[in-house]
């Protein structure tokens, strides 16, 4: 998941963006898979684990490219949903994201499962809670964290090497999914999970919202709200503590 560009005011057509990336995305992924259990016939080996890393990376600087052509669209709720918090955008921004940007990532989504599912029946359906939903909820919400925060701290940071920022996002990212793929699937994308889930027929289940909405959106709050504090410019640290000495005095 790569930061969002800062989202100071409302831009109508990142929809659009948001809805076809989406799609994409999901059908990228599920490609991705056929090819290694496929033409590669490498499912199952160690070889096959390295191909998809290979793979993912690939189509992860796809998208980032994708990303920052369309001016900020995005596949996952929650880069835009962090993007819209760390830019501090106002009320306007954070109800667009919320009910415009995310609904239509969802969207897109469940459109690019039905089409990759279309084009190719075999193509499985998608990952799977293998724990319980308190555990899996523990585990894609300490996933997401760890992902949001190096992206968020990367955006910070204002990293000007395209190469770099999306390789260390990419690499950061595949291996937290790795980490947590016999879990909860490490899918980190609400929109992605929801697609799969409506799919199966179990997207309005306690297991999937507990799991894969409502741990990784708190998760990104989280993050960002931690980020913004460790990397708040150390002039304001100082104004606040003068601040508070001379409160003391």
């Amino acid at each position: 998941m790569s930061p969002a560009p800062p989202q100071s005011r409302i831009r109508p057509w990142l929809a659009v963006g948001d809805l076809v990336l989406s799609a994409l995305w999901v059908c990228a992924g599920a490609l991705v898979k056929l090819a290694v259990y496929g033409p590669l016939g490498l499912g199952g080996r160690p070889e096959g684990d390295v191909a998809k890393i290979g793979l993912s990376v690939l189509y992860m600087f796809v998208f980032a490219w994708l990303e920052s052509a369309t001016g900020g669209a995005s596949y996952n709720p929650l880069t835009v949903l962090a993007g819209a918090l760390a830019s501090r955008g106002g009320p306007a921004v954070y109800l667009f994201t919320a009910f415009i940007r995310i609904p239509s990532q969802v969207i897109g989504a469940v459109l690019g499962v039905n089409l990759i599912q279309l084009a190719f029946p075999k193509v499985g359906k998608g990952a799977r809670l293998s724990v319980g939903a308190h555990h899996g909820a523990l585990a894609e919400g300490l996933a997401t964290f760890l992902v949001v925060m190096v992206s968020v701290t990367l955006k910070k940071k204002e990293m000007k090497s395209f190469f770099m920022k999306t390789w260390i996002t990419s690499i950061w990212k595949n291996t937290i999914h790795i980490l947590s793929s016999d879990i909860s699937g490490g899918i980190m994308n609400p929109a992605s999970a929801f697609a799969w889930a409506y799919a199966r027929g179990d997207h309005s289940t306690f297991d999937h919202l507990i799991v894969y909405w409502l741990a990784p959106l708190q998760a990104t709050l989280l993050g960002v709200w931690v980020v913004t504090l460790l990397t708040k410019p150390k002039t304001v640290k100082e104004q606040e503590t003068d601040e508070s000495k001379t409160k003391k005095e």
